[in-house]
């Protein structure tokens, strides 16, 4: 974990440390545990917005606060199964244009009309 990445978190209000005489930031296990979850968040595709409206459901699990935090989680599933969707649709095309371009390589190459259709 960078120390550019701990300053980001608690900038955006998703951490916070106490600091030693010399200014320093001492965590705890459970301080440790949360940069971990964060990450975890982060490297799902979640924003910091998203993650700080999840964290009061890992700090303090409750029928309400797990309500609202499995809400956002479904809503950013949802927007990653889209994106995923788009993905998809583009390697396709992108297959495509890899199959008509060695087409047209071999054609070069070989002199025998390529035949797009297959």
């Amino acid at each position: 974990m960078s120390a550019r990445s701990v300053r980001y978190y608690e900038e955006q209000g998703l951490l916070s440390a106490d600091r030693s005489s010399g200014g320093q930031r001492q965590y705890t296990e459970y301080e440790v545990e949360r940069v971990v979850f964060i990450q975890r968040m982060y490297a799902a595709g979640l924003s910091s917005r998203t993650i700080a409206q999840v964290m009061p459901c890992v700090e303090s699990p409750g029928v309400e606060n797990s309500d609202a935090a499995l809400a956002t989680l479904r809503e950013e599933r949802d927007k990653l199964d889209v994106h995923i969707g788009e993905l998809l649709r583009t390697r396709d095309a992108l297959d495509r244009l890899i199959e008509i371009s060695e087409g047209y390589r071999e054609q070069l190459v070989t002199g025998v009309p390529y035949d797009e259709a297959g």
